[in-house]
């Protein structure tokens, strides 16, 4: 006889009671996307001014361990919301959580370029590390296009805006406004690689960075 878990499983758990969960982690993720780009820009806006004027290897440290907690709760949100979603549609909960995995990687590959550029400037500060650091300033920039800026459109946009519109576990409304959100946003990305109009541009202004169903 299998020993009882000493804890609940999540299909085991009270619908509020996951909600609430729910709800807390996707606040985390807005609130450290928002603190992490803020953090980060000395190295986005100046890359070769930050590696070779000393910039704040503090304020990078911090904006990484902020995108870290981004991870851990968007990891978190997909693992929570799956025993849920799976009841109404089980492949498509299952790309929800690959979306998220796939968000988080390029996450970590944002981290390790802005951190690279802070052992930069620490190791090497003059002008050929000026010219790398510019270059890990752009793999940053490249990641958030791929990952906020398509990736989220895709998951939490139209995958988790279309299981919330057939569960009703959200308004209807609420939900259609991740299936309206989610193309905006991959078609913002797509057209930001392709030059269409710039990053952070009001083209991209247009579409939000985030869908309605989460970050």
């Amino acid at each position: 006889m299998s020993a009882a878990l000493p804890f609940k499983t999540a299909d085991q758990m009270n619908p509020q009671t996951l909600a609430r969960v729910t709800g807390v982690l996707f606040l985390i993720t807005f609130a450290t996307a928002i603190g992490a780009l803020g953090l980060f820009q000395p190295v986005l806006d100046d890359p070769v001014g930050y590696v070779t004027g000393g910039g704040s290897d503090n304020r990078i440290f911090s904006g990484a361990f902020l995108e870290l907690l981004l991870i851990i709760a968007n990891i978190g949100t997909a693992v929570v919301l799956y025993p849920i979603l799976k009841r109404q549609n089980e492949i498509l909960a299952i790309g929800y959580v690959t979306a998220r995995i796939v968000e988080c990687a390029l996450i970590l590959v944002g981290i390790l370029a802005v951190l690279t550029a802070v052992t930069l400037g620490q190791e090497t500060p003059d002008a050929d590390a000026g010219a790398i650091a510019y270059a890990l300033a752009a793999l940053k920039d490249w990641t958030f296009i791929l990952g906020p800026g398509f990736v989220v459109g895709l998951g939490n946009g139209l995958i988790l805006g279309y299981l919330m519109y057939r569960s009703g576990l959200v308004p209807r409304p609420l939900a259609a406004l991740g299936l309206i959100g989610g193309p905006l946003i991959c078609a913002s990305g797509i057209a930001v690689m392709f030059g269409v109009f710039d990053q952070g541009g009001t083209g991209q202004s247009i579409a939000p960075s985030r869908s309605s169903s989460g970050s």
